[in-house]
């Protein structure tokens, strides 16, 4: 698969956007190439379950842990092991960066068929005008700004 510059330098509708995403659902590896618009910010977060590479195609911003901060521009790659806590900003010019983690086995669930748990990416559920991360796993419009979501 071969992704050029004309899909990952998209400008994108919202405030943070995926302009890509590996498509098979059946395979063990997750990747996006992920928008974030000019001082748009991903809040601190975590991934328990695996770690994550980052690399950045375009623009700048920094990436923060509870440690350090990094000075995020093109070429830039870091590993965030699982567990570690972060946030990521984009600067002036908006950042577009990928991130790739192993994909979790499809989970049968609990045998009395309640939720089995939050998924290891939740940008499924960023809202692709506003930015803002959905409550519900099921969530077909943004409670902001009423933005349907690709369900």
């Amino acid at each position: 698969m071969f992704v050029g510059p004309d899909q990952t330098a998209a400008v994108g509708r919202g405030q943070i956007s995926v302009l890509w995403s590996l498509g098979d659902r059946t395979r063990d590896l997750d990747a996006d190439a992920v928008r974030l618009a000019p001082g748009a910010s991903i809040g601190e977060h975590t991934e328990d379950a695996y770690g994550v590479l980052f690399t950045v195609l375009s623009g700048a911003g920094e990436l923060r842990t509870p440690d350090a901060t990094w000075q995020l521009t093109p070429g830039a790659l870091a590993w965030l092991p699982a567990g570690i806590i972060r946030c990521v900003d984009a600067g002036d010019e908006g950042l577009i960066y990928t991130t790739v983690h192993r994909r979790p086995a499809p989970a049968a669930g609990p045998a009395d068929g309640t939720d089995a748990g939050e998924p290891v990416c939740l940008l499924d559920r960023v809202c692709p005008e506003c930015g803002r991360l959905a409550a519900e796993r099921d969530a077909r419009y943004c409670a902001h700004c009423g933005t349907p979501h690709d369900v």
